[in-house]
């Protein structure tokens, strides 16, 4: 059964959705079969990925209108692909019965398609994100290595506590990833001790480096490994890849698959 993992973090502009999709492309390197949910409005993952507007998306899904439709970018993985439509749908759905449970209903005819389902959520804490934290396993917080990025963790911290309380006793913070790291800058090493600190071994010890590539994967539509796969985010994002196999117990998979 696949493991299902949120990337959240309210403050934009921290990596999450370029997180998102490396992860997603580079699990599916080692052989993991991937579904990537672009949660958000703005549709960023969609976008970045080059994929046409699509007849039904995750907001069709999330209104009921439709089942999960898959479109697949490349050998072992799909998206869910988003529209600025689902804008509203937080409105829409404000008297649905069990509106917090629309996701995981969705994901459960697909689980034993893939081996992870990787939602990049909405850079805010309403409806569609607590969907998400609801139908997860693990929650990765993306953290730009800067001082404003440790703003408001405690405020995510919070929100995930409440949600494994009252609606989903098996969410754990599966691991907070530190992005456009530059081990010049005196900051960004204070920062990644800092956020050490807080989160103690949940920090992956992967550092995302401040790379163009990464920049540049998007603009022409790719993920790093299909834009660059010898650059340093490629790398970078190859090795945390590796870790979350690690620390989801999925290593001999990955060994079965590659045998």
């Amino acid at each position: 059964m696949g493991k299902i993992i949120s990337l959240l973090n309210h403050k934009g502009g921290v990596g999450k959705t370029t997180s998102a999709i490396n992860i997603g492309a580079g699990l599916a390197e080692l052989g993991m079969r991937v579904l990537l949910i672009d949660l958000d409005p703005q549709a960023n993952l969609t976008l970045s990925l080059g994929i046409p507007r699509q007849r039904y998306t995750i907001y069709e899904a999330v209104r009921g209108e439709s089942e999960l439709v898959p479109y697949n970018v490349k050998p072992n993985v799909d998206v869910i692909t988003s529209t600025l439509d689902l804008s509203g749908a937080e409105m829409e759905l404000i008297n649905e019965a069990g509106r917090e449970f629309i996701l995981r209903e969705l994901f459960e005819p697909v689980l034993e398609q893939y081996d992870f389902i990787i939602i990049d959520c909405p850079p805010s804490l309403g409806l569609l994100t607590l969907n998400a934290l609801t139908s997860s396993d693990y929650v990765y917080i993306p953290l730009q290595t800067e001082f404003l990025a440790l703003q408001g963790l405690a405020k995510i911290k919070q929100v995930i506590d409440k949600v494994r309380f009252r609606l989903n006793k098996r969410l754990v913070i599966g691991g907070v990833i530190a992005t456009m790291y530059d081990k010049r800058k005196v900051l960004n090493r204070d920062v990644v001790e800092t956020i050490k600190k807080y989160f103690g071994e949940k920090v992956f010890k992967t550092l995302i480096r401040d790379n163009v590539a990464l920049a540049e994967a998007p603009a022409q539509r790719q993920d790093i490994f299909s834009y660059n796969k010898k650059s340093k985010g490629a790398k970078d994002y190859l090795s945390l890849s590796k870790e979350i196999l690690e620390r989801t117990g999925m290593t001999q998979k990955v060994a079965t698959t590659t045998a």
